[in-house]
């Protein structure tokens, strides 16, 4: 294998983008863009750099992600600096979070060449929030929710505190939960989807077991990424289903 292209696309002055073009892909058109350079990569492998806040995807209201320009580079270079020089995602986070600083990486690997600045300022604030910690007034603040909304959604259990304060995943869900609010859906007729939630990761739970049960890290690590395919799958097949049922509002 060709090793050096990997080490070429790894700077992020690349040829192949069009400047002022929002181009959006799925992660199938992301793997498909990455696997002649990096045929070990999966669906699985980008997801686990997603919970690892190494990249940040936008997502669509289903909860499909969607790639920009900026997380593909972003990928190249992790993959190209895990094949190359076998380099942990430990350090491989510590250079993306000092270019998210808008800094130069320190103490890069011969032959890596990269940008001062790789992502846009929109991504970079997405992927610092990965680790925020949010105040119930911070996380109003961003969801738009009035004091009396947002204890309607911790008490029917859509939202929790974690350590006297609220992280990424509650902002996610505070944010629909607010947006359902303008169409009539208050939190007490969002409870179906908490108990719909609880079964799905029960299901998920099952099908990890075997790899759950074993005790060390690597079997850990996989029972992980398979968990979050499962769950992936889940709500495709959820919205597959509710779409299926509003298509049938258009017929005569």
């Amino acid at each position: 294998m060709n090793h050096g292209a990997g080490r070429r696309l790894v700077d992020v002055q690349s040829s192949s983008r069009r400047p002022g073009a929002a181009v959006i892909f799925n992660i199938g058109e992301v793997l498909a863009q990455l696997t002649d350079d990096f045929p070990s990569v999966t669906a699985s492998k980008i997801r686990f750099y997603e919970e690892k806040g190494l990249i940040a995807p936008q997502r669509t209201p289903a909860g499909y992600r969607q790639f920009r320009e900026a997380d593909v580079e972003r990928l190249r270079f992790v993959l190209a600096l895990q094949r190359d020089h076998y380099l942990p995602l430990k350090v491989i986070r510590e250079y993306l979070d000092a270019i998210d600083q808008g800094e130069a990486p320190k103490n890069l690997p011969p032959g890596v060449s990269i940008a001062p600045r790789m992502v846009s300022d929109e991504l970079a604030v997405e992927l610092k929030g990965r680790s925020r910690r949010l105040t119930a007034e911070q996380l109003r603040a961003e969801c738009g929710a009035s004091a009396e909304l947002l204890d309607a959604m911790v008490s029917y259990g859509l939202v929790e505190m974690h350590g006297g304060s609220f992280d990424d995943h509650a902002l996610r869900v505070a944010k629909a939960c607010t947006d359902l609010a303008a169409h009539g859906l208050e939190p007490r007729h969002l409870r179906p989807f908490q108990a719909a939630a609880d079964r799905e990761f029960g299901l998920v739970e099952r099908a990890v077991a075997p790899l759950s049960s074993r005790r060390d890290s690597t079997s850990a690590a996989r029972a992980a990424e398979a968990a979050r395919e499962i769950a992936e799958l889940c709500l495709s097949l959820h919205s597959a289903l509710v779409q299926s049922k509003i298509s049938s509002m258009e017929a005569p």
